[in-house]
């Protein structure tokens, strides 16, 4: 069967990428990590297994791009004024700037996992693969970034 031409493996992957950039960076920083995204999965592509399952790849390789994205921020300036940015995909919770910005403000590895398994609804063992981790290691991630986002928004949702 092999691997299908990247252009065809871009098209099939860029708005579920796309969506969990927008979920965990931000509709501002999606763009730039959707773009380092794809540009390290053409660098690796030639070397994949024809066997490859393209889906896990493509989003441990987005998780890694929205991880460094957050810790190149947290040692950026802090701006002096935030406007509230929305995701970009069609998330439930497009419309509420509050969750958006409380995810934001998970630790990463919780953020991606939140992201991964309650946005775009993956299973466990595809959010273990995105984030570089053991199933276990994925649903406690999962469940402390639920957990703290419950605590940040007050329980109320």
């Amino acid at each position: 069967m092999g691997i299908p031409p990247f252009s065809v493996f871009l098209e099939q992957h860029r708005s579920l990428v796309y969506g969990f950039l927008a979920a965990a960076v931000g509709r501002d920083h999606a763009d730039d990590c959707f773009q380092e995204t794809f540009l390290s999965a053409l660098r690796a592509y030639p070397r994949l297994r024809p066997d490859s399952n393209l889906r896990p790849w493509v989003m441990a390789i987005a998780t890694r791009k929205a991880i460094d994205h957050g810790r190149r921020t947290a040692r950026g300036a802090i701006p002096v004024a935030e406007v509230p940015d929305r995701a970009a995909h069609d998330v439930k919770a497009e419309e509420d700037p509050e969750v958006w910005r409380a995810v934001r403000e998970l630790p990463p590895l919780q953020r991606a996992a939140v992201v991964h398994r309650y946005v775009l609804d993956l299973p466990y063992a595809e959010v273990a693969v995105a984030l570089g981790c053991s199933e276990e290691a994925a649903r406690a991630n999962a469940y402390e970034g639920r957990k703290k986002l419950k605590a940040a928004l007050g329980g109320t949702r």
